[in-house]
């Protein structure tokens, strides 16, 4: 084989990864440019890390749409702001792996975020179990390699965990019959918006699809479960 075909089997995989970038309406974009880490990555693991992606976006959605909703609450937390509290749950996120939030009891935090009578910042509570949860699913890290263990039943143990959360959002009140948190309105204006529901059935959807593309990879089969909600009783992570 000559120099010139050599290169050019040698170029073809990183041509191949090359592909026209989706055009999205708010001109984002979320091609990332070739590492050599990427040469220590199954297709798999490249998947995991896209939908561990997702799962982050969907959740800082989820705590700005909830923050604006509910302005009382960042305002227990002091900060001036729904963007500003919102920004400071997921400041951690660059070195997690070292942080002290993910080894805050997620389970804890959900539940006090619906009790009636819980007096700190609602969304923050929730919100921080939700990520502090989703990231114990991957085992706290943010980098996949060929050699990664992943866990199929995590993913399909945090869904569900996840359809509880939404359901307590819509159902939990107070002795005056109010909700906890205001999920469907924007500012108290009564006008129903219905992105917060949409925002958790995606988030939902994610954890669903890397649930199966894991028991796929691993052929072990995913235990079906159902949250215990008469207890508020999470599935274990």
């Amino acid at each position: 084989m000559n120099r010139t075909a050599l290169a050019c089997l040698l170029t073809l995989p990183l041509i191949a990864c090359s592909g026209q970038a989706i055009q999205r309406k708010d001109g984002s974009s979320s091609v990332r440019s070739f590492s050599i880490k990427d040469l220590a990555k199954s297709d798999v693991d490249s998947v995991v890390e896209i939908h561990q992606q997702e799962v982050i976006a969907s959740l800082k959605a989820l705590t700005v749409k909830l923050y604006r909703r509910n302005p009382a609450e960042w305002k227990k937390s002091g900060y001036a702001s729904a963007d500003e509290a919102s920004a400071a749950l997921f400041k951690s996120l660059p070195y997690w792996h070292v942080s002290p939030q993910k080894d805050q009891n997620w389970s804890e935090r959900l539940n006090a975020a619906s009790q009636p009578d819980y007096s700190g910042d609602r969304v923050q509570a929730m919100m921080s179990g939700l990520l502090i949860m989703n990231m114990a699913a991957y085992n706290h890290q943010t980098e996949f390699y060929l050699l990664s263990e992943l866990d199929a039943q995590k993913f399909y143990n945090a869904a569900r965990n996840t359809e509880f959360v939404a359901w307590e959002l819509t159902s939990r009140r107070n002795r005056h019959g109010v909700l906890l948190l205001n999920s469907d309105a924007a500012g108290g204006s009564g006008i129903t918006d219905p992105s917060v529901e949409r925002e958790f059935g995606k988030l939902i959807g994610i954890q669903d699809t890397l649930a199966k593309v894991i028991e796929d990879k691993t052929n072990r089969a995913i235990r079906f479960g159902v949250v215990n909600a008469a207890g508020s009783l999470f599935l274990p992570i």
